[in-house]
């Protein structure tokens, strides 16, 4: 079987949102959502809880339908036929889901498969995630064994382990020891150096304020804010922190 494409093959729109809203019922979670996050970009998505960010995410990776608009992946529409597009994205929620009676190895194994890796690609992949992520020592235990940050590792090594064009990860930093976090920084890094593209939704502020090129913010199911943190900081009226910044914006906006 021949390998799915990965980043090197794509354009240079990673991700694409043109006027997307999704309704629940009367409820409108996210209205007409505006968004392009190009090649290279590491992106951070912030808001309030309840602001829009998990129903933007379960778009862009196809688990929830827009009511109106467009959600592209790499030039690939989402929908009802969005193989192309879910081919060329990885996606880590916030609770990793690992099968429990398969090994860490077995689990990592199988993605490969899905991915069409074959086998050398996949084995000088993992060997490499394997040693950045320190996850050697019980890669071959049943993963009904794993601690949360133990999950997330692996969860977070079968996610790149085909060099996708984006990736999707909802904190991901939780649960991690600070040598791990170290360690995703540093992988995130050489991904956006090497062309891939993150799309990051996490409340940890000093992450985003850290890694991000961009930075986004979401309240009451709108965009209210998007540009690099020294732009955010001119609209905010203030050169401090993220956090005073974030604060500030979603106080000030009444929707």
């Amino acid at each position: 079987m021949n390998e799915i494409p990965n980043s090197a093959s794509v354009g240079d729109t990673a991700v694409m949102l043109s006027g997307v809203s999704k309704c629940y019922g009367n409820t409108v979670a996210v209205r007409d959502l505006s968004l392009e996050i190009p090649r290279g970009e590491l992106f951070a998505f912030l808001g309030p809880n309840g602001a829009g960010k998990t129903t933007t995410i379960k778009m862009i990776v196809g688990l929830l339908k827009p009511n109106k608009g467009v959600v592209r992946v790499c030039g690939h529409p989402i929908g009802a036929n969005g193989l192309a597009a879910k081919a060329q994205l990885a996606y880590v929620p916030d609770q990793p889901f690992i099968y429990e009676k398969l090994t860490g190895r077995e689990f990592l194994y199988f993605v490969a498969e899905m991915y069409r890796l074959d086998t050398k690609t996949r084995d000088r992949r993992l060997k490499s995630l394997v040693t950045a992520l320190d996850i050697g020592e019980f890669l071959d235990q049943l993963t009904e064994t794993y601690s949360h940050g133990m999950k997330q590792k692996v969860v977070l090594a079968a996610a790149m382990l085909h060099d996708p064009a984006l990736l999707v990860i909802d904190e991901p930093m939780v649960g991690l020891d600070p040598r791990t976090v170290r360690a995703v920084r540093k992988i995130f890094s050489e991904h956006t150096r090497n062309g891939g593209s993150v799309f990051m939704s996490t409340h940890t502020l000093d992450i985003a304020e850290a890694l991000a090129d961009r930075i986004g913010i979401i309240h009451r199911g709108k965009l209210i804010a998007i540009g690099t943190l020294d732009e955010l900081r001119s609209e905010a009226r203030r050169e401090h922190s993220l956090e005073e910044i974030f604060l500030q914006l979603t106080e000030d906006d009444d929707g």
